[in-house]
């Protein structure tokens, strides 16, 4: 089941051990040479600075929140050798130019994820001069990406199109 971005922003996490919330999940953390989803940017009290969830440390998304074992699950970014690099790019994908060879075709404003936790489709809002088109959200799924950098998205030929009805059957399955 796909769900979209916003089921992963500004979340609680959820500790089973204490019961309670021991920190909030900011943002997402996203592998730019896959697209995988490996954590999240947290907020939390215990931790000065930058502190990490790590996907694989996460037992459940919930609606309530991000459910953890306990406190040892959020890491200081220094602790994560592994991610080191992901972790200093601090790519975002939302806001992100997405174009194609030959012209630009506007910028992400949401994207759907799946339970492996990868990207499998961003959603792309047309610029304003071309708004006034037909549809003005472009559908551009996991296999027409060609190319992610630090400033730009490079994609197929992008031919699939948001109609009003599917986005709102996307927002449906997100709540």
């Amino acid at each position: 089941m796909l769900m979209l971005s916003n089921t992963l922003r500004n979340r609680p996490v959820l500790s089973l051990r204490s019961g309670g919330p021991i920190a909030t999940a900011v943002d997402v953390v996203i592998d730019p040479n896959n697209l995988k989803i490996i954590g999240w940017w947290c907020a939390a009290p215990g931790h000065p600075g930058d502190a990490v969830l790590l996907a694989d440390d996460v037992r459940e998304v919930m609606p309530t929140g991000l459910a953890v074992d306990d406190e040892s699950a959020i890491s200081a970014v220094a602790d994560l050798v592994r991610h080191k690099e992901i972790l200093q790019i601090k790519f975002t994908l939302l806001g992100k130019l997405v174009k194609t060879k030959r012209h630009k075709i506007g910028k992400v404003s949401d994207f759907t994820y799946d339970e492996g936790m990868f990207i499998q489709k961003i959603y792309v809002t047309k610029p304003l001069t071309k708004v006034f088109a037909a549809e003005d959200t472009l559908l551009i799924a996991r296999s027409q990406i060609l190319e992610v950098t630090d400033t730009y998205i490079l994609v197929d030929e992008a031919d699939a199109r948001v109609t009003e009805s599917s986005s709102v059957a996307a927002a449906a399955i997100a709540n």
